[in-house]
């Protein structure tokens, strides 16, 4: 990994890491654990709509967040400054924590040679005309591929952040993460009913991988089909049914309503449907959910958490039994388990906590053809918007963006305005069928957690799923 705080070397010189450094240690002694996490981050934005650009942004932040870890609770200090006195300031704050405790600090992560991604600033290229005018390219494509488009929308992203761990041993550990999307919507009218569809991807690769032609107009064109196919669309029929997940970004589902409760904070405080089911049966047989950070340049993927342990490939349910949770420093030590390197923070101005990274259930064996036409009533899901989980229950609520309803295996119409009901624990135990169709979605996974969002990876095969609550129209 290349060392130095950021992009550019003359402000990460502002930063005096010798100084830095001398106060963590003093901060940290008697402490079980604690950090400098120093960031400096640039992003960019464009969106287009109605025909034109309605907004770019150019956004350059840095600073540094300091923390000392006394047993369960932590003191946290930041600053949009990377000065010694902010520093000096910070561990003011952050020691109160250590009030009557007397620990022995955690030993630091292990140094990886590996990086995921490439270092490279998606900021520098290509350039600002050349941006806009492929969302007028976008644009004008769209609406001349069907006289029925009315409204395009798209959008590019990018951003560069420059990271810097100092650990209280005097360990510093660097990395850079860039990081892009695009994204198309489109409105199609027909006979005074207007219906949208949506596609989108990213990655930690340059622009030129997501907007080449042939994949925006892939994405183009799969929003214009979603839009087509929802102008056809029925009200979705009510009440309990089976289901199949078609592969891709529907384990979302999987992510909300499974995932979150396989965090290692919510299990240490016995507040998730998983709690103290280590070594115990949650899942049909053939079931497998893996959160893998180590997978090259995803949205998801990190050479490094956020407290500088090395990502891995974490097995948290296999063939059904539940075999570990998703652990950050603090959490791992005060459960006697290793971290998994799922320590995540937004920004420095936020303290880690146990994160999902890339979270997927793996292939099976059943044809996906096979699994559809097995479905004798029900629904069949292809895409999903937003959703909402409880993580003590793990009940969920999901809206469907595409589904079909299905007679005798064969789709009969398009459906609006379905909800998938249920609870991740019973769901995952109704899984019957596991396809060989495993894909992880194009890359535009954003993940909420105590306010705090980070940017993800969902996948899944092909599911068949029984005894779902459907509500209807």
């Amino acid at each position: 990994m290349a060392d130095g705080l950021s992009a550019t070397p003359e402000r990460a010189a502002e930063m005096d890491w010798d100084a830095a450094a001398r106060i963590l240690a003093d901060a940290t002694k008697g402490a079980d654990d604690g950090e400098i996490f120093a960031e400096d981050t640039r992003a960019e934005s464009f969106y287009w709509d109605d025909g034109r650009l309605k907004s770019a942004s150019f956004d350059a932040t840095q600073g540094f967040g300091l923390r000392v870890v006394a047993g369960e609770r932590a003191g946290y200090g930041h600053a949009s400054v990377l000065e010694t006195d902010a520093v000096s300031r910070a561990a003011e704050a952050a020691v109160a924590v250590k009030a009557g405790h007397d620990g022995t600090l955690d030993v630091s992560p292990a140094k990886v040679n590996r990086q995921l991604y490439a270092d490279f600033d998606p900021i520098e290229a290509p350039s600002f005309t050349d941006k806009t005018n492929l969302l007028a390219e976008i644009d004008a494509y769209c609406r001349a591929k069907d006289p029925r488009v009315v409204q395009v929308a798209a959008t590019l992203s990018g951003a560069r952040r420059g990271l810097t761990i100092l650990r209280p041993d005097g360990l510093k550990l660097t990395d850079y993460r860039p990081l892009v999307r695009i994204n198309v919507s489109i409105t199609a009218e027909r006979d005074g009913r207007r219906e949208s569809g949506s596609a989108g991807a990213g990655g930690r690769e340059p622009y030129e991988v997501f907007i080449a032609p042939d994949r925006w107009k892939k994405l183009a064109d799969e929003a214009l089909r979603i839009a087509l196919v929802n102008l056809d669309a029925e009200p979705a029929p009510a009440g309990e049914m089976d289901v199949v997940l078609g592969p891709g970004w529907p384990g979302i589902l999987l992510h909300e309503a499974v995932g979150h409760g396989l965090e290692g904070d919510f299990n240490r405080k016995g507040t998730s449907a998983f709690s103290g089911m280590l070594g115990q049966r949650v899942a049909a047989p053939g079931v497998t959910v893996v959160d893998d950070g180590t997978l090259e340049n995803r949205r998801g993927s990190l050479t490094i958490d956020d407290e500088g342990t090395p990502t891995q490939r974490t097995v948290l349910i296999e063939d059904g039994i539940l075999k570990g949770y998703l652990q950050d420093r603090l959490n791992a030590r005060l459960t006697g388990v290793a971290p998994t390197g799922s320590g995540r923070r937004e920004s420095y101005a936020h303290r880690p906590m146990p994160r999902m990274t890339n979270t997927f259930m793996t292939a099976g064996d059943k044809d996906p053809k096979e699994i559809l036409a097995s479905l004798k009533r029900g629904v069949y899901a292809v895409n999903f918007g937003g959703g909402q989980v409880d993580i003590t229950s793990g009940k969920f609520v999901f809206q469907c963006t595409e589904a079909y309803f299905v007679e005798d295996g064969k789709i009969k119409y398009p459906i609006k305005g379905a909800t998938l009901i249920g609870d991740g624990p019973s769901a995952l135990t109704r899984v019957s069928m596991v396809g060989t169709d495993l894909e992880l979605d194009e890359g535009v996974g954003t993940c909420g957690k105590a306010g705090q969002s980070v940017p993800v990876g969902v996948g899944q095969p092909t599911l068949y799923i029984t005894g779902l609550t459907v509500g209807g129209t």
